[in-house]
């Protein structure tokens, strides 16, 4: 007897170091507090009608791995013949086709890449953001390839709105390797290095952050599922681990707005068979957009506190990458998008709406503001769209 007990102690030390290894690995601890409380979620669930607001992000990078140039054009060239065919098959309630925001890296700029993703954001199926990857940098440093690549991106594409008082570019961001405000805890070569980033972004034209979930990089926040603002303490890095939620009836505050994509358990799906992998939000061959991860994005129910019927489902890609390329742009992600329309606008309980990352922004404002109605009539609230228009004299120069 003393015996089996002595096995079933072992056994279940065995399990708790599996587990507690699997936590620290995966960086879990740094999250699992707000997943256990679940203190994003509305005290009541919405009844009525419900809105889906869908949002793919993607960290596009054409340079990835250092590749040849004939590399880099075909995977850019890949999206410009394929994305338009995907899009082609699907229509969300206000009659648009899903809509891909590329969050293009300043460090890997080329003009004729730009030009293409343009050609797609003038068939209304994209529209184009800003990356980041660096590292050690200063805030003069950070200042300067904002300013350069923002302004670029104006005067070369017309691939930014500029707002009409003071001339600034205004747009979206994801920091390169997660390290927003220099949060990674080890730095790796991809640290940042600048502790005031979220005043710089906002000072330079940044008007929110979509650079979570994270999860399993250390740079994860501990807060989670949730639309919030940050406030930089510019002595310490990783100020957005924490903020204050946009609710409805609220005010800005602070410096940066942070949209954040679902994070949690996939617990139907099992490293082992016991312990549930990490459902953070990325789409990829090896992660793929099945129907029963599309419900779990929905059910988590991202949305400004107040209005739990307008539901924020923002997801990620690294979209340039050619493993994933097949899953991007063919029969997995047109099976996702027929899950959506199928599922999530049926015009009595659902409506669903493709949003590029600016058309959310500008809901989750309306939302703030307390507009109520169709999230539809919100896509320009704030921010207007680019015109994309030829930029033929900033060409030829």
């Amino acid at each position: 007897m003393k015996i089996l007990v002595l096995l079933v102690v072992l056994l279940l030390l065995g399990v708790l170091a599996v587990v507690f290894a699997y936590l620290r690995q995966r960086n879990i601890s740094v999250w699992l507090r707000s997943y256990l409380r679940q203190d994003w979620k509305p005290e009541a669930r919405a009844s009525g009608l419900k809105h889906v607001m869908f949002c793919f992000v993607d960290h596009y990078e054409p340079g990835w791995q250092q590749p040849s140039y004939e590399v880099e054009c075909a995977r850019v060239a890949r999206w410009r013949r394929d994305y338009p065919t995907l899009c082609a098959l699907h229509r969300d309630a206000d009659g648009r086709a899903p809509v891909h925001s590329f969050f293009y890296p300043e460090e890997e700029y080329r003009p004729e890449h730009l030009d293409a993703l343009v050609e797609m954001c003038r068939m209304g199926i994209g529209e184009i953001e800003i990356h980041l990857h660096h590292d050690k940098d200063t805030e003069a440093g950070l200042r300067e390839k904002l300013r350069r690549f923002t302004r670029l991106l104006v005067e070369r594409h017309d691939a930014l709105p500029v707002d009409a008082a003071t001339g600034q570019p205004r747009w979206a961001f994801i920091h390169g390797n997660w390290a927003l405000d220099n949060s990674h805890p080890h730095g790796h070569g991809h640290g940042c290095g600048v502790n005031n980033e979220l005043v710089i972004l906002r000072e330079e034209g940044c008007y929110v952050d979509y650079t979570f979930p994270a999860a399993p990089d250390p740079c994860q926040t501990s807060t989670i599922n949730k639309i919030y603002y940050a406030t930089d303490d510019v002595n310490r890095p990783k100020s957005h681990d924490r903020g204050e939620r946009v609710k409805v009836g609220g005010r800005p505050v602070g410096d940066l707005m942070l949209i954040q994509g679902p994070l949690g358990f996939m617990w139907k799906h099992r490293k082992f068979g016991l312990l549930p992998r990490i459902e953070n939000a990325d789409v990829r061959t090896s992660n793929p957009p099945t129907p029963a991860r599309v419900d779990a994005w929905v059910e988590t129910g991202i949305h400004v506190q107040g209005k739990p019927d307008w539901i924020f489902v923002k997801v990620h890609t690294h979209g340039t990458q050619e493993r994933d390329m097949d899953t991007l742009l063919g029969q997995p992600m047109h099976e996702a998008f027929s899950h959506l329309e199928q599922r999530y606008n049926d015009g009595r309980e659902w409506k669903l709406h493709y949003v590029s990352a600016r058309e959310m922004y500008n809901i989750v404002k309306a939302a703030e503001a307390g507009l109520s109605g169709d999230p539809n009539e919100y896509r320009d609230y704030l921010i207007p769209r680019p015109a994309y228009a030829p930029r033929e004299q900033a060409r030829a120069a």
